[in-house]
Parts: C-alpha cells; sequence; structure tokens
C-alpha cells in the first residue's frame, strides 16, 4: 500500500515539476490500491488523489483524499444530473477511508469512475491549444488517431467523470483524452504507463505545433520591447500606478514579468483581439479574471498620458466586468468579488499580476504566459476559440470555488502591504523585517551592506515557492540621492510598489564637542538626517502615485530630547528626524500618509551601532563594563527592563497595523521608562 503511494507522489513529483506538463497547483493524479479497513480489517479498494487547492511539483501524501471505491462508484445510482452535480462534493465526504486526508476536489469522479489503476489530468500548454482551437476534434484525430480521443467542453464535475469512464470502455485501443477548452486525461494499468502515456500526449502535441504551426501567429511587430534598462524604468514609474487602480476594490501585491514571451505576445498586431477573447482553462481564469487590461499607447508615449489612459480604461475595465456578472449571475450566485483586473498588459513593458500576496500575483502571471503560450500554439494551427463567456462565469463564480475561498486562513494584519526597512540587515532593522514578514508584509531589506541583507531576506524568504515571495534585497546607501531611488525602484519592481517604510539607518559615534570634527558631524548627518530624508521623499512620490496612503517610521532616539553628553552630533542627527516626522506628518496627511516616530533608547543586544564601538564608549562614558552595559541601561530606567529590538520592532507593527488609523506626527518612547525623556 505504501508502495502505491510513494509512486504517485514520485510521479506526481516529475509531473508537476516541468511546466510544459501542468501549471502551478493545476492538475490532479491518482492511484488506486488495497488497503486494510480499519474497522474489519479485512483488504477494501482505495483511490488515492490530489486533493483540492495542493500543487503536484509538491505534493506530499498528507495531500492526498483517500476515498473507498466501492462507495464512490456506488454514487452513480443516486447522481441526480448534471444541474445538480455540485451536491456530488458534499457526497464525496460520505466516501472517505477513515479521516480520509485533503480534502477531495472537483475532478474526484474522473479519476475514481475511470476504470484503470492509475490516472493522470494535466494542464499542458501544447494539449490546451488543441483543446481550445476552432477545430479541435479534428486536430485531435490528425495528430493522434484513435490513440487520443476528444471529449467536447463539460465543466469539471460528476459528468465529466461519467463521461471520460465511458469514452475509456468504448476506446480500449485510447491511452488518454483531450477534454476540450481544457486540458488532457491519460490512464494506465501501472504509474509508469500513465505517466509514459501523460508525456507521450504532451510531447506528440508539442512536436505537431512545432512541425506545423505558423511562425507569426500573433502577427506583425507594431510595439517592439523598450531596451531593459528603459523598460524597467517604464515599468517601475508605471507600477504603482496599476496598483493602485487593481487595489480599488480590494488591496493587492503585484508581480511584473517581462519574459520574451510576454514582450513578443504585446509587441504583436493581435494580442488586442485575443486578449480580449480571455483564456479558457479553468485554472487560468480563476486567477486571471475572464480577460485583462490591455493598455492602447506605443511604449514611448509621455508618462503622465499613460498614467491617464490607464485610468480611463480602468473606469471602463470595471463597467464591463459589471455588466459581465449582470449578465450571468443568478440570484444564487455569489457576490461579486471586485471588477478590477488581475492582469494588466502594456506594450513594450512587459505584463503587471496581482494578488493577494505576492505568490498570488505571481501564480496569476505564470498562468496567463500558459494562456499565451496556448493562444500562440492554437492560432499557429487554427483560429483560438476558448470557451463561452457564460461558461466561464459557471467557473469563476462556482459555489464550490467560493467554498475554496472561504477555507483560506484569515489574512494577517499586514497582508498585501509593502514595507521598506533601511539598516535591515541587523538589530532593529532585522527585527523589524522579521516582524512585518510574520505578520504577512512583503519586505524590502535595504542595507549598506548587501551580504547582510540578502542574510535576512533569504531568512524571511525560507520556504517560499522558488521565488522570492515574501523578501528582496537591496544594497543601499542611504547618503546617496541616486542608490536611494535605485533602491525604490528595484523595490517596485518587486512587490509593485511601497505601503511603509521604516527609516533605521544609522550610526554613531560618541565624542565630546571638542573631540567631534566636521567629518564626524557631516557622516552622522548625512546617513540619519539627510538619508532619512531621501528614502522618505522618495517613497513618497510612489505612495502619492498609488493613492493608497501609507506609514512612514523614524526610528529616532530618545537622545533626540535628551541631552546627555559626549553626543552632539548623534543627538542633533536625531532631533532632526524627529522634526522631520512632524514637518512630513504635516505634508503628506492629505495624501493619507501618516509619519510617526520611535524612540528607543539602550538597545544594546544585536545592535549594529553598539557593536561597532558605540556601545564600548558610552560604556566608558558611564564607567561600566560593555558587556553589562545593557543592564546598566535597565537600571536607569522607570521599568528596570532591557530594551531590545524585537520591542522597538513591535512599536513599528502598532503604528502600522491598521488600529491607530487616526494616529499621525506622534512619537512613541520604547525606552522602559527615561522621565528625563518624557515628551513635554
Amino acid at each position: 500500500m505504501s508502495n502505491v503511494i510513494n509512486e504517485l507522489l514520485q510521479r506526481s513529483h516529475r509531473l508537476g515539476a516541468d511546466p510544459r506538463n501542468t501549471n502551478f497547483a493545476g492538475g490532479n493524479t491518482s492511484a488506486k490500491g488495497a488497503a486494510p479497513d480499519p474497522v474489519t480489517g479485512e483488504d477494501v479498494e482505495l483511490l488515492w488523489v490530489k486533493g483540492s487547492g495542493g500543487d503536484l511539483g509538491t505534493l506530499k501524501e498528507s495531500g492526498l483524499a483517500v476515498l473507498r471505491l466501492d462507495r464512490l462508484r456506488a454514487l452513480k445510482d443516486v447522481f441526480p444530473g448534471v444541474e445538480r452535480e455540485d451536491e456530488m462534493v458534499a457526497a464525496f465526504d460520505y466516501c472517505l477511508h477513515g479521516r480520509g486526508g485533503a480534502a477531495p476536489s472537483i475532478d474526484t469522479a474522473m479519476h475514481g469512475l475511470v476504470e484503470a489503476a492509475h490516472v493522470d489530468h494535466l494542464h499542458p500548454d501544447a494539449g490546451i491549444a488543441l483543446a481550445t482551437a476552432a477545430d479541435g476534434e479534428e486536430l485531435t484525430r490528425r495528430v493522434f488517431g484513435d490513440r487520443v480521443v476528444w471529449v467536447p467542453w463539460r465543466r469539471p464535475g460528476f459528468r465529466l467523470g461519467l463521461d471520460i469512464a465511458a469514452i475509456k470502455e468504448a476506446n480500449p485501443q485510447a491511452i488518454g483524452c483531450i477534454l476540450g477548452g481544457h486540458g488532457i486525461t491519460a490512464w494506465g494499468s501501472t504509474s509508469e504507463e500513465c505517466e509514459a502515456r501523460s508525456l507521450e500526449i504532451i510531447r506528440t502535441a508539442e512536436a505537431y505545433l512545432a512541425e506545423h504551426g505558423r511562425e507569426d501567429p500573433f502577427g506583425p511587430v507594431v510595439h517592439p520591447a523598450l531596451p531593459e534598462p528603459e523598460r524597467h524604468a517604464r515599468a517601475a514609474a508605471l507600477f504603482p500606478v496599476i496598483r493602485g487602480l487593481a487595489s480599488t476594490d480590494m488591496r493587492v501585491v503585484g508581480h511584473y514579468t517581462d519574459t520574451p514571451e510576454v514582450l513578443d505576445f504585446v509587441a504583436r498586431a493581435e494580442h488586442p483581439r485575443l486578449a480580449a477573447l480571455g483564456t479558457s482553462c479553468p485554472d487560468h481564469f480563476l486567477r486571471t479574471k475572464v480577460a485583462p487590461l490591455v493598455l492602447d499607447l506605443p511604449a514611448d508615449a509621455p508618462l503622465e498620458q499613460a498614467a491617464e489612459r490607464l485610468r480611463e480604461l480602468h473606469a471602463a475595465y470595471r463597467d464591463d466586468y459589471t455588466a459581465y456578472y449582470r449578465r450571468h449571475a443568478t440570484p444564487a450566485a455569489p457576490p461579486m468579488r471586485g471588477a478590477d483586473p488581475a492582469i494588466v498588459l502594456v506594450p513594450g513593458v512587459g505584463m503587471f499580476s496581482f494578488g493577494r500576496d505576492k505568490q498570488t500575483a505571481r501564480v496569476a502571471g505564470e498562468f496567463y504566459v500558459n494562456a499565451i503560450n496556448v493562444m500562440r500554439g492554437a492560432e499557429s494551427v487554427s483560429t483560438y476559440a476558448p470557451i463561452p463567456e457564460s461558461e466561464k462565469f459557471r467557473i469563476e463564480y462556482w459555489e464550490l470555488e467560493e467554498a475554496k475561498l472561504r477555507r483560506m486562513p484569515r489574512p494577517k494584519p499586514l497582508a498585501t502591504r509593502v514595507a521598506l526597512v533601511t539598516g535591515g540587515g541587523s538589530g532593529i532593522g532585522a527585527a523589524t523585517a522579521r516582524r512585518l514578514a510574520a505578520e504577512g508584509a512583503c519586505v524590502i531589506v535595504a542595507d549598506r551592506e548587501a551580504a547582510a541583507a540578502e542574510k535576512v531576506a533569504a531568512e524571511l524568504g525560507a520556504g517560499a515557492h522558488r521565488e522570492p515571495d515574501v523578501a528582496v534585497a537591496v544594497a543601499v546607501d542611504v547618503t546617496s540621492e541616486e542608490q536611494v531611488a535605485a533602491a525604490v525602484r528595484a523595490g517596485v519592481l518587486a512587490f509593485g510598489g511601497v505601503d511603509l517604510v521604516v527609516n533605521n539607518a544609522g550610526l554613531s559615534l560618541s565624542r565630546s564637542l571638542l573631540e567631534t570634527s566636521l567629518a564626524d558631524w557631516d557622516l552622522q548627518h548625512d546617513v540619519m538626517a539627510r538619508g532619512s530624508f531621501l528614502v522618505s521623499r522618495e517613497t513618497a512620490k510612489v505612495m502619492i502615485g498609488q493613492a493608497m496612503g501609507g506609514d512612514i517610521v523614524y526610528i529616532s532616539s530618545k537622545n533626540a530630547v535628551f541631552a546627555g553628553p559626549n553626543n552632539v552630533a548623534y543627538g542633533a542627527a536625531k532631533a532632526d528626524q524627529a522634526h522631520q516626522v512632524r514637518l512630513l506628518a504635516a505634508e503628506l496627511g492629505g495624501h493619507g500618509i501618516r509619519v510617526n516616530g520611535i524612540n528607543p533608547d539602550g538597545v544594546v543586544r544585536g545592535s549594529g551601532i553598539f557593536a561597532s564601538g558605540w556601545g564600548a564608549n558610552r560604556a566608558a562614558v558611564y564607567g561600566v563594563e560593555e558587556e553589562k552595559l545593557g543592564e546598566f541601561y535597565a537600571q536607569r530606567t522607570l521599568l528596570k527592563r532591557e530594551v531590545l529590538p524585537e520591542h522597538v520592532a513591535a512599536a513599528v507593527f502598532v503604528l502600522t497595523a491598521g488600529d491607530l488609523t487616526h494616529t499621525t506626527g506622534l512619537h512613541v518612547p520604547v525606552d522602559a521608562g527615561v522621565a528625563a525623556a518624557f515628551l513635554r
């Protein structure tokens, strides 16, 4: 029995690892075998099948649904008809073996009803290209003869499972089928045979398209791609505007794609026509919506003209999507989820995709690349003819999909927020980056030391699927106007914009007035006063473009208000930062941007500043051993507690997580109580 499961998982991983075979979280595999009934001890026939929402490439045993075949197949006798087939998914729960593993997917019937020990259902681009061709049935015969059978479009469900089971029985020579508008299904008596047949169908379709397809199915080039530097600069300038528009109904995170497939598609004359037809495979438009928004201006149009045209097209898109919903919604249909586009195509620049988190946004873009490949294949040998709009609506607003959305965990407090943390490679900055990521934010870890930033970003992204979906690292000297602008651009290209900024980069030199050189003074003011100004200015441009408000937090210091010895340059620079909070709060409030400050004191453990000599100097000033400096600071506070980087990070979270929506211009002490630093 365990061997059956191991073979199934290994086959799933091999198929799912190659994007030519299926898309992320798309398709499903299954195996049948015997296992002891836990009550009677007698062997029963079971079906192991990938559960709802899983991904083949990373499938684990816990992601398999386990059902009794006798009970599953007995459902044929109570099937109420195609109009009520959604009820059959609930009936699967009565077929589960023991606890049943993962939730069964809508495709469970296909796997259970087909008389074969192993079944694969996949969404390969080449297979869907044939499935969406206007003459797909004839093409299937031409490509495969009678070895692969055509199945007309039918929405996934129990009826489709019955259809495929009947087709297999009526065509004993067949190894699988092409599902009109959808994908492929293959079967075999062994796991190896099933996998080989799946790959035979996919590779044969690929070879046919390569040999017989036209070279320019999308027509002539009319919008050549900009060179990469100009393309990325243009993308970074437009992305915040587009993200703000795409967040009209609900805030989203973005992903930018300028792969050759995308750039070629948006360069060609036929891309507006094909994009308007929408995608076809159910997995595609569930993530990309029924159709993308397409900018109808050349890549070298003035930026303001492009932004204004995007606003006009977005308003029209919302009207069209609302009309689409109203055309097809029944009284029992779920409410409209939002009328904003999930995919935006910009000729000469690329594709912008959006979702509830970075992974969802990236996967939406990957699915639209799949759709482009499908359209290319179909147009190269025929005419692209996706399923009707009414069928797309039935899938998009399927109650079963609605139930899947309801099963998703509640979003974390900072979900869909993009944070930029300077000095994020160590100390308070690293602790803040960790806390923001833990609360759901995407984080741009900015630090002068690239290796330190990369280490923190990698730690935050551990376990993310293939890509930096949680955090990216950017190397930046905040005293450089050019480097700050470049770092902000890099962050925008990674996530679509910036919503939350933490001005944390800093350093300190402990010297008396007479020992403080002009270089000492300039260095500290350049990093903290000038650096915070530059970061705030560049990120405010992005926030204003997004028109979604935002947060800027300054990590100032108790020394901004407390006068201590041997501290003139550091204290003055921190006082500058403290007043920037007030000035920017007054200036940016009209844009919904809140600006607040945090005044820590005595953060010794994990601090880059203290480790670089400041700790030794302060210990000498106060006449204590350096390793006991944290204890010394704690004893001079009202609470007698040492302040750690995590305490400062907690204050950043409180200021930005949504409960203090009407608070700006505030300074929050995180010093365990230093009476001399009380704000008056």
